[in-house]
């Protein structure tokens, strides 16, 4: 099946029961047990498995072209059941400008469990591989990067990480399966948030892991249970409901990203943009080798801090908010959301400065998207 027939059809789509055309939300938190010592019956408690996570989990597993995939209560659920398969004494490299979130819970969780952590600039290989130890255990890329849109060349990190025996995992929130398989490249671990556009309507919080290797699944799959990081039904359900769309609310908002990344490019009053089909972005030949497109993702520059409070208090149709991927178009400040729980000196040297902005691009009529931005930056 190609993309947008596999988001439809290609898991447990009817209910089996019933017949009715949308699984239902078995918003139940345990199961009737038929027979004592029978282990064929498959639920038996939710936070173990529920027939609406299931199926969601199907879809993702279609979604990711995986064997496996796990459904979380969170991107960061996901992200640090991941991460937390590194064991006590080993190390992690990460790059430098990962996302806020990942990287508080490595400066300030991971050390707990005495685990190393290495930030470096993973678009320069030689610093990658300089980084690796003897205890080094996983490669950890993002790629395009939270907000910069930095590149990673996912291939030759892969290669790099088997000629040492290392695992490596992939933040892929900003490109998703639907343009980019990190999987596909030989990663074994991918990690998304589908907050953002799996599910596409900002009115659920969800993450997910997709891996081909049982071992690795197995052991996130115990993660998830003991750690408690499951979705709940309601937000299964929602989720399943976003994911039929999710091809078509991409190609336009795409389509968005492209000409605004266009206009702001020509706009004097806009010091820098960041996108990565942009000729002169940085890793822009690397993206296109290993995506479709540059995503509905861009950042851009204004020139000072006034500039940056006034064009915030005129824009009108981007909602001003934390988060990505919704219908509608998001403007966000990562100095003070994303990235906040940094400090302001980390900050500064991922390169996130006071007037970077990050539009995640909706799917409004163009015309009136270029119209609002135009005034907002006079």
């Amino acid at each position: 099946m190609k993309t947008n027939t596999k988001l439809l059809h290609d898991y447990p789509v009817i209910d089996a029961y019933t017949g009715a055309s949308s699984i239902p939300k078995y918003q139940t938190s345990t199961f009737h047990q038929q027979k004592l010592y029978d282990d064929s019956q498959q639920f038996s408690y939710t936070r173990f498995g529920n027939p609406t996570v299931h199926a969601l989990e199907e879809a993702l597993a279609s979604f990711e072209n995986a064997r496996y995939a796990l459904a979380y209560s969170s991107g960061m659920a996901a992200i640090s059941n991941v991460l937390m398969l590194v064991k006590a004494g080993e190390h992690i490299i990460l790059p430098n400008e990962v996302y806020g979130g990942t990287c508080q819970f490595v400066n300030e969780v991971l050390p707990n469990f005495h685990i190393e952590t290495t930030f470096v600039d993973f678009a320069d290989l030689h610093a990658v591989e300089a980084a690796i130890q003897p205890n080094t255990a996983m490669l950890y890329l993002e790629t395009p990067s939270n907000p910069l849109l930095k590149i990673s060349d996912i291939e030759a990190i892969v290669a790099l990480a088997k000629k040492h025996e290392i695992l490596t995992a992939a933040d892929n929130t900003f490109m998703t399966a639907l343009y980019q398989s990190p999987l596909g490249y030989g990663v074994d671990i991918v990690v998304e948030s589908v907050t953002k556009f799996i599910n596409g309507h900002s009115d659920v919080v969800a993450g997910l892991a997709a891996t081909n290797d049982e071992v690795l699944y197995e052991k996130l799959k115990l993660y998830q249970k003991n750690f408690g990081a499951i979705l709940g039904v309601e937000d299964t359900w929602l989720v399943l409901r976003g994911m039929k769309t999710m091809g078509l609310r991409m190609e336009r908002s795409i389509e968005n990203a492209e000409k605004i990344a266009q206009f702001l490019v020509q706009h004097p009053q806009v010091k820098k943009v960041y996108y990565p089909t942009l000729a002169h972005h940085k890793g822009q030949a690397i993206h296109m080798k290993q995506a479709q497109n540059g995503g509905a993702v861009l950042s851009f520059e204004l020139h000072t801090k006034e500039d940056l409070i006034r064009f915030t208090e005129r824009i009108q149709l981007p909602i001003l908010a934390v988060s990505l991927g919704g219908v509608e178009s998001i403007l966000s400040h990562p100095a003070t959301m994303s990235h906040a729980c940094l400090p302001a000196h980390e900050r500064l040297n991922q390169g996130i400065c006071d007037e970077l902005l990050r539009l995640s691009c909706g799917i409004e009529d163009i015309e009136d998207l270029l119209e609002d931005l135009a005034q907002a930056l006079q």
